[in-house]
């Protein structure tokens, strides 16, 4: 099965179905947790408004960091979930885990 691109989906339709896009979120942070480059978010940001504005439910993967171990606080991606929400114009929902209801 080959991949759909982004053209595909668009093409074949997307509102109310649920995508899940992988982006690659691993942004440097200050001592403090703030953003210090937003390359990476700037970069997924057309696809996921593309997606959105098309009625698609997007669910955004990607890890910030590799703790160890289990989750460490320093690693979170609340920060750069604040950022893509400012950037996207729509709050982004973080989710507290990967399974659950969360």
């Amino acid at each position: 099965m080959a991949v759909k691109t982004l053209a595909d989906l668009l093409a074949e339709g997307v509102k109310g179905r649920g995508v899940l896009v992988r982006c690659d979120l691993n942004v440097p942070l200050d001592d403090s947790g703030n953003v210090t480059d937003t390359g990476r978010i700037d970069a997924s940001v057309p696809t996921l408004k593309a997606l959105t504005d098309a009625g698609a439910k997007v669910i955004v993967t990607a890890h910030l960091g590799r703790p160890k171990g289990g989750p460490e606080p320093k690693y979170s991606l609340g920060p750069v979930a604040k950022v893509l929400g400012d950037k996207l114009g729509r709050h982004v929902q973080l989710a507290g885990d990967v399974v659950g209801t969360d």
